[in-house]
């Protein structure tokens, strides 16, 4: 496909039920030229460009997944297992562009072997059950590790994460260690639970860079952690050492350079600032890497796996977005055309 496109999942958020504005997909020529709502009123939690065929965009929503075969001109529902089942998350295996994984809320997972065109439910994830809030958890993010394709570990919202050792037909519970950080005086976090192990089991994005495969790296409310020990241990990568922001929304790796790293920071969920950092040494130091002032908790991080100097930024309210074309230097507003909910998930071809 010649074309490049962005693409925008919009969708209501529990704590602004009065939020009044259009939801779904949103898609705009990445030249320039107008949005357009090819996916209208189903709210949408992910939206995911194929890695190895931009015709094939797939949008996890509030009832399962949708699937475009041209690029995101429009969707059709795929044959899903369940009718409600919110999807949050998608993981294509390296080995077989066919072959998919689906993260839901409440925590499961299903899995394509068509490209997504259908989907079959996994074994119900055994995640213990340490804090319960105002919505089910979530499997936010998946990873695939990248010498070790069997090896899927998700960041799971106020549930910590899990590992699968077979691409993703059963999981193991990775979050005691979170949970046990949690206790410490300086990562206590409670809003929406009685346990203030909330905060370090509030997971929203998960990376591995292929230039340090053994190193994990979650992001989370109280910032981002790191464990090289299959997810037994984490270990603070002390974010506050580089941003005077610290709540993690996004952290993705570059298709292009495993070094390069990116990170999505905010003041916390509901929030009217936020930045977006830059790591060349595969996450071991960070630099302010956007331009703007955004005007709400940055949601999503959108990396071009054609061009890796084009980068867009969804941040939740009054539909704004960014993008850079040339790393960084200079960037142009494209925000959503109004008035639209809260933006959770930005994706670029």
């Amino acid at each position: 496909m010649g074309n490049s496109f962005i693409y925008a999942g919009v969708a209501g958020y529990v704590g602004r039920p009065e939020a009044v504005g259009k939801v779904g997909v949103f898609r705009r020529a990445a030249a320039g030229g107008d949005w357009v709502n090819v996916l209208p009123d189903i709210e949408t939690y992910t939206v995911n460009v194929h890695p190895t065929d931009a015709n094939v965009v797939l949008a996890g929503t509030k009832t399962g997944v949708f699937v475009s075969t041209d690029g995101g001109a429009t969707f059709k529902a795929a044959k899903f297992p369940e009718k409600d089942m919110q999807i949050w998350s998608f993981q294509v295996d390296s080995r077989n562009p066919n072959r998919i994984l689906a993260g839901g809320s409440p925590l499961n997972v299903y899995r394509s072997e068509d490209k997504g065109q259908s989907w079959a439910k996994m074994a119900t994830p055994s995640v213990k059950n340490r804090c319960t809030g105002p919505f089910a958890h979530r499997v936010m993010r998946m990873v695939q590790h990248p010498t070790r394709p069997d090896e899927v570990y998700a960041a799971l919202e106020i549930a910590g994460a899990m590992r699968s050792m077979n691409f993703g037909e059963t999981w193991e519970d990775c979050s005691e260690h979170l949970a046990q950080l949690g206790d410490l005086p300086h990562l206590k976090s409670k809003i929406a639970t009685e346990s203030t192990q909330e905060g370090m089991l509030d997971g929203h994005a998960i990376t591995i860079s292929p230039a340090e495969p053994d190193a994990i790296v979650i992001a989370c409310r109280m910032g981002l952690f790191e464990s090289r020990d299959k997810g037994r241990t984490w270990a603070d990568k002390e974010m506050k050492k580089f941003s005077p922001i610290t709540y993690g929304r996004d952290v993705k790796t570059a298709p292009q350079d495993p070094k390069t790293m990116y990170c999505a920071l905010s003041v916390a969920a509901a929030s009217k600032d936020g930045g977006v950092y830059k790591s060349t040494d595969a996450g071991k130091t960070w630099k302010r890497f956007d331009k703007v002032q955004v005007h709400g908790t940055i949601m999503s991080l959108g990396l071009n796996a054609s061009n890796p100097k084009q980068v867009i930024v969804g941040a939740r309210y009054e539909g704004e977005i960014f993008k850079t074309d040339d790393a960084g230097e200079t960037w142009t507003a494209i925000p959503l055309p109004g008035p639209v909910k809260d933006i959770y998930s930005v994706a670029c071809s």
